[in-house]
């Protein structure tokens, strides 16, 4: 019996490694199909006259010219916030194009741009439907910066954003080593938590004055504590990592008080210049992007982003809007080696009003043992090959390459969007050997026939390449042997090293701010990186809701069970269930 369950897990493993790489595959096939088309499609509307309206391919030149902001401070919206939800399905219904949705977060007075492009369209539009609802809630949010991009005056603000309460239990071990084991938790800034009672309270808050924002997120955290690894648990991750044995260290409770997002920010020829701690979601999915994700908690960095998009001239332009994102940042709680740097670029295009595609890049260096000097840094940008043998001399750093695109489908435009995001370990990107990529494709149905206030998520993700190593390979470097963590989370995917998985979601929204939530997530991983493998699985219900203005209550319920034999012998249970009360004061 053993010996025949062993085989189906195996087939299952090798069927689904071989569908991934097929349909990432196609993926790619089918983005330079789109791209093809939509340079053909410039071409001729650069010899032909221009009829009245336009294509649903059309071009988004009015989107560009409606997307003038003014020079003023304003602050990135939280990742975690209800109005990306919202935006984002917008957009898929149509009545957003000039959205950037593989460059998150975004200002406020960006999200205003979004809302007044929505409202512009649906004032026009008969056939909106429910749909009607989600402007006229983010309105209300975003009243101030509407005024100011009507009036082009803006006042000096201070206020109390929110305030939190989150009561969590855990009954059951969870699983909490993203880079080794995977996390019960996911995208959740890196929050600490085990099994028992965890809570973490905090506020947020900001001011603009001109050009000038500063924002601040803290929040207390507990959490019970917990045994460390036995011995062979220890000994497996020295020898995965390449690091020395550690010694056995019980996880102490924790009780402290943390800073996530908090910097100042300055608006300069809409260019948003911010320094300190600061999340990035650098992906069209939801499961979280490969680059970069709020995984783990927010890193200290500089970020320069552009606000407003652009055009690049002569032929170019037939690229699109255009956005670019940079930051340069330490990366905190590694030890192989202590203190490294981190720094990241990424442009997105939007050739037409339903595709949009973006390239991005980082690199890790520095460090102790790694001296950070402006030759290492420039070689981080310029070298197309890592050294042989990696000196503190001449290491370029690990780099990382990254390409995604989302498409709204032909025909089914306000039905269907489909996209795919990649991430490259040794190439300079995805395109130049997808077979070695780490892939998460995903489609979105921002509403079903006959229940056009339900929408389905779902997503698939693997980073267990061929021939990858044992581990050894994406998310991990010989020289940066905690690569990709942040306080021993990671940055990117939750997925981890040598994965495979498969999410899925489904929301009824009640309206913009009360909705029932429902989430699946399945994932193996491959036993050449942990030894018997492992495999987990949980399903999850969130329900949040508007109690009164100002005021919500979010429920969240979830059951997970896990297989993995060097942890436990036997498969694991845990229950987790939480209550979050939100208040937005508005004063």
């Amino acid at each position: 019996m053993n010996v025949r369950t062993n085989i189906t897990r195996t087939q299952f493993h090798a069927i689904l490694s071989h569908t991934a790489r097929a349909h990432f595959k196609a993926s790619f096939a089918l983005f330079f199909v789109l791209l093809l088309n939509t340079l053909s499609v410039r071409a001729q509307q650069a010899t032909t006259p221009s009829s009245s309206g336009h294509s649903a391919d059309s071009d988004t030149s009015n989107e560009v010219a409606h997307s003038k902001i003014p020079s003023i401070g304003s602050p990135y919206v939280e990742l975690d916030s209800w109005i990306y939800p919202a935006i984002e399905r917008l957009a898929a219904l149509g009545y957003i194009h000039a959205e950037f949705l593989g460059m998150r977060p975004w200002t406020r007075i960006e999200c205003a741009r979004l809302v007044q492009e929505a409202d512009d369209k649906l004032n026009s539009d008969r056939s909106f439907g429910e749909a009607r609802q989600l402007p006229t809630e983010l309105e209300k949010e975003f009243g101030a910066e509407l005024d100011t991009l009507a009036e082009g005056t803006h006042s000096p603000t201070i206020r109390l954003e929110s305030v939190y309460e989150n009561l969590m239990g855990i009954s059951g071990t969870p699983l909490n080593d993203s880079y080794h084991f995977g996390q019960t938790l996911t995208n959740n800034y890196g929050r600490p938590y085990q099994e028992g009672f965890n809570t973490f309270d905090g506020l947020s808050g900001f001011a603009t004055a001109g050009r000038f924002a500063i924002y601040v997120r803290g929040e207390y955290q507990h959490a019970p504590t917990a045994a460390g690894y036995s011995l062979p648990i220890r000994q497996f991750i020295a020898t995965a990592d390449n690091n020395p044995l550690q010694p056995l260290t019980p996880i102490p409770a924790t009780n402290q008080f943390r800073l996530l997002d908090t910097y100042v920010a300055a608006n300069l020829a809409d260019w948003n210049l911010a320094f300190g701690k600061q999340s990035l979601w650098w992906g069209p999915g939801e499961g979280g992007p490969l680059l970069f994700s709020d995984n783990a908690e927010p890193i200290y960095m500089f970020r320069a982003s552009r606000i407003a998009p652009f055009r690049l001239p002569w032929i170019f332009r037939w690229l699109g809007p255009m956005k670019l994102d940079l930051f340069y940042g330490k990366l905190s709680g590694n030890h192989f080696p202590s203190r490294p740097m981190i720094h990241g670029e990424k442009i997105s295009f939007k050739p037409t009003q339903n595709l949009e595609f973006g390239f991005s890049r980082t690199g890790e260096l520095g460090g102790v043992g790694q001296p950070l000097t402006i030759g290492r840094i420039w070689l981080s940008y310029t070298s197309l090959t890592s050294p042989a043998i990696k000196t503190a001399a001449d290491n370029p750093g690990k780099r990382t390459g990254g390409f995604d695109f989302s498409y709204r489908v032909p025909f089914v435009r306000d039905w269907l969007t489909f996209y795919n995001d990649s991430l490259s370990d040794d190439d300079p990107s995805p395109l130049a050997r997808p077979s070695r990529a780490g892939i998460s494709p995903g489609i979105y149905m921002p509403k079903i026939p006959g229940l056009l206030k339900l929408d389905l998520r779902v997503e698939a993700v693997s980073t267990d390449a061929p021939n990858s190593g044992g581990g050894q390979y994406i998310y991990f470097d010989t020289v940066y042997h905690d690569l990709y963590t942040n306080k021993n989370k990671i940055i990117g995917n939750w997925i981890g090293r040598d994965g495979q998985g498969i999410q899925s979601w489904s929301t009824y929204w009640f309206s913009p701010r009360n909705s029932l939530k429902f989430g699946y997530r399945h994932a193996k991983v491959a036993s050449a990186f942990i030894p018997g493998g492992e495999t987990f699985n949980d399903g999850s219900a969130r329900l949040t809701w508007c109690i009164r203005a100002g005021l919500s209550v979010s429920t969240f319920l979830q059951y997970e069970k896990w297989l993995a034999p060097i942890l436990a012998v036997q498969p694991q249970t845990n229950w987790t269930s939480s209550v979050e009360l939100t208040f937005w004061p508005h004063f």
